[in-house]
């Protein structure tokens, strides 16, 4: 980044790829890549696929990227007599692969040399002393959409060669492409140490669930229940012999405007993203909460999801009304914290989705719920307990935050660089 410096531009011109400097070129991408097609060997074949040693890539495995600019192989590789028999090319490092096909628009820079299926298409760079695969890595990731608006077809969307080739990009210097590309690499790196925060400190939060709710605090004793082995001193109970009431939901008619747009909270299991709930995901009148099987359920106690979304819970802060995916769990708290049970609640996730009946929409019956069994430690460890969970729930929160807002600058960026509307000039 040393003699690297930022200006704003203010001399465009129109062009087919948009408005850019006036020293910016407008190119085909056959301009300045080798468009090449791609297939998939016959899986029958197994000298095809036994032993591969050739990297072989698919939408999925871009699609599974996570905001990596570089991939360096699928899930599956071929053999050289797949290679050869069925005329596939192997794109050398430093190409670009694009997805074509369902999904359409993920783009990568290849750290080894690879092959693709007919989902794909392989752009080489004609001059590497003109072309930064990086930079038009970056260009085609923000064209996604357009991408996708190019491409045709009924069942599934793909994006011809023949369009591809002619997509017009920016053409502008190797130096201004490096240093646009690392600025953009700055934020990627940044978002990548976030992102392997998030990572680790999700398998820590699983660990510690899975250790402080079957073993507890400074427990040397264990005995056996329906629910495993769990410490000497707790009990293991019912859902329904802590609860003082269980609360379906429902939806006021969305034809009648009457219900809708008043002061009372109200959600349905999509607006569970987290462990707390603290608004409306939309807010229905009195007349709405009146005219309809929707019910208020009062704060500080348990919404579980028991339709759409079954394992999903969450403690409501507010109190709020709820849609028929939703149970509202009213909580005697002189046995247990709403705290400790949403963690239990949220551990019990395959046992929940267990109980779930039907055919079309499955779902838990209010009495099959109450029945579920959990384990209850005095209300002193439950506090304890939660404690340490929730701290490391509030960080998992912060890092996910981080990682959006660098998600949103890099967004910004983009819109910035790749545009020229700001100018990266290296000395």
């Amino acid at each position: 980044m040393i003699g690297m410096m930022c200006n704003k531009e203010t001399n465009f011109k129109e062009t087919p790829a948009g408005k850019i400097p006036k020293d910016w070129e407008v190119k085909a991408i056959d301009d300045l890549f080798v468009v090449e097609t791609g297939t998939t060997p016959s899986t029958k074949q197994k000298a095809y696929w036994e032993g591969g040693t050739i990297n072989w890539i698919t939408p999925t495995d871009l699609s599974k990227l996570n905001g990596k600019l570089r991939i360096r192989s699928g899930e599956r590789k071929i053999t050289t007599r797949a290679l050869k028999e069925t005329n596939l090319t192997l794109l050398p490092k430093g190409s670009l692969i694009l997805s074509t096909r369902a999904p359409v628009g993920y783009v990568a820079v290849l750290e080894e040399a690879a092959t693709f299926n007919q989902g794909c298409k392989g752009l080489i760079p004609k001059n590497s002393e003109k072309v930064l695969a990086e930079f038009y890595c970056y260009y085609l990731l923000g064209k996604k959409q357009m991408l996708q608006n190019l491409s045709g077809g009924s069942t599934f969307k793909e994006l011809s060669r023949v369009r591809l080739e002619k997509f017009n990009i920016p053409y502008l210097s190797l130096s201004e492409q490096r240093g646009i590309v690392g600025v953009l690499g700055v934020v990627d790196s940044a978002i990548l140490k976030v992102d392997e925060v998030v990572w680790k400190t999700e398998r820590l939060k699983k660990g510690l669930m899975q250790e402080l709710l079957t073993k507890g605090i400074g427990h040397k004793e264990y005995k056996d229940t329906q629910i495993g082995k769990t410490p000497k001193t707790w009990q293991t109970v019912r859902l329904e012999d802590i609860s003082e009431d269980f609360i379906g939901g429902g939806t006021p008619s969305t034809s009648n405007p009457e219900y809708w747009n008043g002061d009372i909270a109200w959600m349905t299991s999509a607006h569970i993203n987290g462990r707390l709930i603290t608004i409306g995901q939309r807010y229905i009148s009195k007349k709405g909460l009146e005219n309809s099987a929707t019910n208020l359920v009062p704060k500080n106690n348990l919404l579980v999801a028991t339709r759409v979304g079954i394992g999903k819970a969450a403690i409501n802060k507010i109190d709020i009304a709820i849609s028929q995916d939703l149970t509202g769990v009213i909580i005697d708290k002189s046995k247990a914290m709403p705290e400790f049970l949403y963690w239990v609640l949220v551990n019990s996730g395959s046992r929940l989705k267990s109980l779930a009946q039907g055919s079309t929409i499955k779902g838990i019956l209010r009495e099959e719920l109450g029945r579920l069994y959990i384990p209850l430690p005095s209300l002193v460890e439950q506090q304890q307990i939660n404690e340490i969970l929730s701290t490391v729930d509030k960080k998992l929160e912060l890092e996910k935050n981080e990682k959006t807002r660098l998600e949103r600058v890099k967004r910004g960026l983009m819109d910035l660089l790749l545009t020229g509307k700001v100018r990266v000039r290296v000395d």
